[in-house]
């Protein structure tokens, strides 16, 4: 019940900061959204791209989701086919959006399109805002344009894990996180 109260807090602060960052002079413009749903092609709810003084805030509101923590990333391609499949020809969801939106080549941890984990209620409820320094509308619409995934697992953010002591990260902690598979996803429009 704290954590919800927080949370609920939280976005009462943020509703009341957005406008009154607008009215203060400002630069502040709406750049996009996402309709999310899940593989079968629910609507799970939207996430928001707005442009605040030269960051991105990504904000939004979903139901219907697993609770728990889920790792939460904006990947490079703006394509969201459940039925996508790898080069094995297994059906992998979404896998169609590419890894994560990655500008510079940096670790997991440090991609782009690295953000903070959703946590769900027990409801299956989660709202989320934050904003990203490194995220812009140029980098989102880019020629393949760029999708929001959320994952079925938490996201370690490419820390070691136990299991790794000896040897480092592997190329899938190092790639993803260990997030797990892709349960939902939106195409970032304008």
């Amino acid at each position: 019940m704290r954590r919800t109260s927080g949370v609920l807090a939280a976005l009462a602060v943020l509703a009341a900061v957005v406008p009154a960052a607008a009215a203060a002079g400002s630069e502040s413009s709406s750049v996009g959204r996402a309709i999310v749903r899940d593989v079968s092609g629910a609507v799970l709810g939207s996430v928001r791209f707005d442009s605040i003084n030269r960051k991105i805030l990504v904000s939004g509101k979903l139901t219907g989701l697993t609770p728990g923590f889920h790792a939460f990333h904006v990947h490079s391609v703006g394509v969201c086919d459940p039925r996508a499949t790898d080069p094995n020809g297994a059906v992998v969801p979404f896998l169609s959006a590419g890894g994560h939106l990655n500008l510079d080549g940096s670790g997991h941890g440090h991609h782009t399109g690295d953000l903070p984990s959703l946590y769900v209620s027990a409801d299956g409820t989660a709202s989320s805002a934050n904003d990203n320094d490194e995220l812009t509308a140029a980098a989102l619409f880019d020629a393949d344009r760029s999708a929001i995934i959320i994952h079925a697992l938490p996201d370690n953010f490419a820390n070691i894990p136990s299991r790794y002591s000896a040897t480092g990260p592997d190329a899938a902690t190092l790639a993803t996180g260990d997030a797990g598979g892709r349960v939902a996803c939106g195409l970032i429009t304008r």
